[in-house]
């Protein structure tokens, strides 16, 4: 091995929102000369390709799925399937264990760089490779939710998700009592070949040689300490990787559209590739967007059991916003559509990515988190940063949402005379100009690369 470049294998969770963060930290450590295997479902590889940066350094490796009864024999990532079938495509990755044991073997990597595949520690140390649980989603988040002080005060109780974990360093973060069962549920549910979520994840991260956080310690810097004390092993920090796209420019239509409002006045509105709201909140969040009063885009999946997002829509609904306000349900272009100067306001779930293009814009941020990290995410960026304002949900059972909440949230950080508005933006200023600061990205790559010639040396 040189002792400048490694060989690295990537294995992320069969999601976009893990392959695509897997992917761009890829190309950041190609362009430092390291060489990746990334190992991917044969039918979406062709779907990665064109971000793909550095074909010459990394090297997809298609993974045929095995059969798992229930699962649909095409579906290869979360994208192809409803939420109650993402256990049985865990079982399928499960299920590649053997064929990743002999790639490993073949291929010889120094280091792989895995999240849900909990095996991944054990057949690569019996090779003599070493193992980096590779996280995503945020510090926070993570060292909120799984670490040994949870585990061992009973941490699949929805009591004691109401609280921090011991020790935890950022008091601004509870949860409310249908967020807490949200995670004791997740926490207890069998995900994929009979082993628990929560299980399945804390052994990621206590089984592997180090951990790496696509994450910056601007941001979560505390948190990332409290998860080191915690596990008492190495962490790697990426930073929060945003690698440029395929060069492109924004499609003629949404030009022509943003181009007729004035700037900063447009609410956009998305919550992810795969957040499908029920229909009667589907109805409230394009309703409360209505009632802003502001021209609005809304990005978004037709809500369960809807076979479009114009079939859910409000009676009369179309008629009201025509010429100032539209309901999309196909893929847009979120980068530069946030980039566009008419756009003022962002509603995000609060999505690794979505959060970090938000924070790197203008826009003002209005939070709608859906799971677990992203309620964490969502508290830290209102409660502890103050750089937007989370939409208020029904505290106690329902942990719903109404039109009136989400205008009043929109319309908070809108009013640029608020007092509201006024906080938001300025903090929101000063955190968007140190992510954007020219030597901080680099700086933590270089830093990353290091630290993985360290772990072999």
């Amino acid at each position: 091995m040189a002792s400048t470049s490694l060989h690295l294998a990537m294995y992320p969770w069969f999601a976009f929102g893990h392959l695509s963060p897997f992917l761009h930290l890829s190309n950041k450590l190609a362009q430092k000369g390291h060489t990746i295997s990334f190992f991917i479902p044969t039918n979406t590889q062709p779907k990665l390709e064109p971000f793909n940066l550095y074909p010459d350094h990394i090297t997809f490796v298609p993974i045929t799925l095995p059969h798992v009864d229930g699962l649909p024999s095409d579906a290869e990532t979360t994208s192809d399937v409803p939420f109650t079938l993402y256990p049985h495509l865990m079982t399928a990755m499960d299920r590649t264990e053997t064929h990743i044991d002999l790639l490993l073997h073949d291929l010889k990597p120094d280091i792989v760089l895995f999240d849900f595949a909990y095996w991944v520690p054990k057949l690569a140390r019996n090779l003599g490779i070493k193992s980096i649980a590779y996280s995503v989603v945020s510090a926070a988040a993570v060292s909120y939710i799984i670490v040994p002080a949870r585990q061992r005060s009973g941490y699949h109780s929805e009591a004691d998700f109401i609280q921090p974990p011991s020790g935890f360093p950022v008091s601004s973060i509870k949860l409310h009592v249908n967020e807490a069962r949200l995670f004791a549920a997740l926490s207890n549910m069998k995900f994929g070949s009979d082993v628990l979520f929560l299980d399945r994840l804390f052994t990621s991260l206590d089984q592997s040689d180090a951990v790496g956080f696509w994450s910056c310690r601007e941001i979560d810097g505390p948190c990332i300490d409290y998860f080191v004390s915690q596990f008492e092993k190495p962490v790697l920090v990426s930073g929060p990787i945003i690698v440029d796209p395929p060069a492109s420019t924004l499609e003629e239509k949404w030009v022509e559209w943003l181009g007729s409002f004035t700037a900063g006045s447009v609410i956009y509105c998305a919550l992810g590739s795969e957040c499908k709201l029920e229909k009667d909140q589907f109805q409230e969040l394009v309703l409360g967007l209505e009632l802003c009063g502001w021209p609005f885009l809304a990005a978004l999946k037709p809500p369960i059991g809807a076979e479009s997002v114009e079939a859910a829509l409000p009676e009369g609904f179309l008629e009201r916003i025509k010429g100032k306000g539209m309901v999309h349900g196909r893929w847009v272009q979120q980068r530069l559509i946030l980039g566009h100067p008419s756009i003022g306001c962002f509603v995000t779930h609060c999505g690794s990515g979505s959060l970090m293009e938000a924070l790197r814009s203008e826009c003002q941020l209005v939070m709608l988190p859906q799971t677990p990290d992203q309620i964490i995410s969502a508290r830290m960026m209102a409660n502890n940063w103050k750089v937007g304002v989370e939409i208020e949900k029904g505290e106690l059972e329902d942990g719903l949402f109404t039109k009136v909440s989400v205008s009043k949230a929109v319309r908070s950080v809108m009013e640029v005379d608020s007092e509201v508005g006024r906080l938001v933006r300025a903090n929101h200023g000063k955190l968007r100009e140190l992510l954007l600061s020219v030597d901080l990205q680099s700086s933590y790559i270089d830093d990353f690369s290091e630290k993985l010639k360290d772990m072999v040396r």
